[in-house]
């Protein structure tokens, strides 16, 4: 199956346009994929029309940034050219750390956590920084306010949130249009096949009420959509990880991996691996701005992009022949 061009799409209601398919670094970057690795997968995202690539501040520690910071170093491209992100809420989970610098979204700690990310990542300002979190124990107000705060000083250019619920999305969008700050733009939740509610029916207001724009991550369900969970773990897969050992009964769900195994008729006749067609239909969502994917190695980033192929094949018969299978599992 040939590669169509990629496509773009505008963040929410900003002017920003961002890949349909983009690529993060989630797990991968440091523990599996190193700065050669990560600047030869990036090259090869970028060359397929890519120009949005996600972190956090979390991941591996902040040695993601430093990965991805180093790539982009060596890669050379002009700036004006790609989108990066990073998160803020977890801190440098499992350094040492004062009570301030983790599950917290207070001024002080978003302050200096974009300082951190910037170093890290050898970068004059970052395009999208997210509060990876909610944080109930602090006002949303000082949140807003310090996030704000940061797009005025040059640091960053947009701010959303992740995994943050409609009404505090709602909130933290009225409290800077109140006081003139810089408003949320974006959400980066879960979204899947078997993960929906929130995107689906939570968030429907929002779209056209604040136009908000979203970057959905985990589109393979942590792999469970690829079909290779079916028969157990495999060797060498994200579920065989210790460290990610709490995804191990999610990925073995029988009902899950029965409805994936009806999927594959579907795939066979679109002439696409099931992995292609569960990107495919979350790209399909006109209410999503880009795709987050991961990959490991190369062949992984390669097998993702033809995905492109699928979108315009997904026709309202095979959407709903999709629903009736995965939509009773869906939570």
């Amino acid at each position: 199956m040939s590669t169509p061009s990629m496509t773009y799409r505008r963040l929410g209601r900003s002017g920003l346009r961002v890949s349909t398919l983009s690529l993060g670094s989630w797990i991968t970057y440091h523990n599996q994929v190193d700065v050669k690795s990560a600047a030869e997968m990036m090259a090869a995202a970028f060359d397929a029309g890519i120009n949005f690539f996600d972190n956090a501040e979390v991941y591996a520690a902040g040695r993601s940034e430093e990965v991805m910071g180093a790539a982009i170093q060596q890669l050379g491209w002009p700036r004006l050219n790609y989108v990066v992100s990073t998160k803020f809420f977890w801190g440098l989970a499992g350094k040492a750390e004062g009570i301030n610098r983790k599950n917290t979204l207070n001024r002080k700690y978003l302050m200096q956590a974009i300082d951190g990310s910037l170093q890290r990542m050898g970068l004059d300002f970052i395009d999208l920084i997210y509060c990876h979190r909610p944080d109930p124990h602090t006002p949303i107000e000082e949140t807003v306010r310090a996030m704000s705060d940061i797009i005025s000083s040059g640091k960053a250019q947009y701010w959303g949130t992740s995994e943050w619920s409609a009404s505090d999305i709602h909130a933290a969008w009225h409290l800077a249009d109140r006081h003139g700050w810089h408003k949320p733009v974006m959400e980066q939740p879960e979204y899947n096949l078997f993960h929906r509610t929130r995107v689906e029916k939570e968030y429907q207001r929002l779209y056209e009420d604040i136009g908000l724009g979203l970057t959905t991550w985990s589109p393979l369900a942590s792999g469970l959509l690829t079909g290779k969970y079916r028969s157990g773990v495999p060797e060498g897969s994200r579920g065989a990880m210790e460290t990610m050992a709490f995804l191990r009964e999610g990925l073995l769900d029988a009902k899950k991996n029965n409805a994936v195994t009806q999927l594959a008729p579907i795939a066979e006749e679109l002439g696409c691996s099931l992995a292609q067609l569960a990107l495919a239909w979350v790209a399909k969502n006109p209410r999503v701005s880009t795709v987050i994917t991961g990959a490991s190695k190369l062949s992984q980033l390669q097998q993702n992009l033809g995905a492109l192929a699928v979108i315009d094949q997904l026709t309202p018969e095979l959407m709903g022949r999709i629903e009736a299978i995965t939509q009773p599992l869906a939570d």
